[in-house]
């Protein structure tokens, strides 16, 4: 369980990396959201025939790793579309350069690209910006989680005040792979009579990022992959929120958790006990 830390001068270099990380994931944002053709189509697929690649997702990975390589050549990088790189510096790029790519194909408005660095394993600088809500995120290790939006400057973010679990909205996700979506949903149906609700939204960044913006209380998911959490998970720490996986376990492909600290245990344990 990881819980957020006391605010603390950022780090020159976790400083530099959030601006790098702005610009990469804004530009980004930018070619997905006025680049979209009209015909858009399935590039590939990944774990089964509805998990898609579009050819978009491919050239904003492109665009965030040809800047990033530009501004700090000895960087790692990890991305979902395939870059892979060790790099000899110490700080690796996570990228999710489309959170959300079926939402995207259909035309919704829920997906985000995410930009996250690490430092020597420990991530360090986050940004999720998302276009079609004219919305951006972004924190430093130490430094608070930040939002900015329709409105000048920019908003502190922090998680809900304290509610009990069954006064709890809670958003998840579902796997692609049919038999693990049919566990997940029902461990769904037996959560939504002990929450207010559930939602599910089908970006992981939004969703951790809506938890440290207080539009939910909580969120939990199975098989998330590195690039789908590495930014907002520190973006949800850093706004108060509580993150963690299995107890005792960091978030991972095989729990990911965010919620208020009041929320965080009752959920953690309900998940467990259900089998998630």
């Amino acid at each position: 369980m990881r819980s957020p830390v006391t605010d603390v001068t950022p780090d020159p270099l976790h400083a530099e990396l959030l601006k790098i990380a702005q610009e990469a994931a804004h530009r980004a944002g930018e070619l997905l959201r006025d680049g979209r053709p009209a015909d858009l189509a399935v590039a590939a697929t990944k774990s089964s025939p509805i998990d898609v690649v579009t050819e978009m997702d491919i050239a904003a990975e492109k665009l965030i790793t040809g800047l990033i390589a530009d501004r700090r050549p000895d960087d790692g990088v990890l991305g979902e579309e395939g870059s892979a790189t060790e790099g000899t510096s110490g700080v690796r790029w996570v990228i999710d350069p489309l959170d959300g790519t079926v939402n995207y194909l259909y035309g919704l408005p829920t997906w985000a690209v995410s930009v996250a660095a690490e430092q020597d394993g420990e991530r360090v600088a986050g940004v999720v910006v998302a276009p079609m809500r004219g919305e951006a995120y972004h924190a430093v290790l130490g430094g608070g989680a930040w939002m900015t939006g329709a409105w000048e400057g920019e908003r502190r973010l922090a998680c809900r005040p304290a509610a009990p679990l069954d006064q709890a909205l809670v958003s998840t996700g579902f796997n692609y792979v049919a038999d693990v979506r049919a566990e997940q949903a029902d461990i769904a149906r037996r959560l939504i009579p002990l929450v207010r609700d559930i939602r599910r939204g089908g970006s992981a960044a939004i969703d951790l990022c809506d938890v440290a913006a207080g539009r939910l209380d909580g969120y939990y998911e199975r098989g998330l992959h590195p690039w789908d959490l590495a930014a907002g998970d520190l973006i949800a720490r850093e706004a108060g929120a509580v993150t963690g996986g299995r107890p005792g376990e960091r978030p991972s492909g095989d729990l990911t958790i965010a919620a208020t600290p009041d929320v965080f245990g009752p959920l953690q344990r309900l998940l467990v006990d259900f089998g998630a």
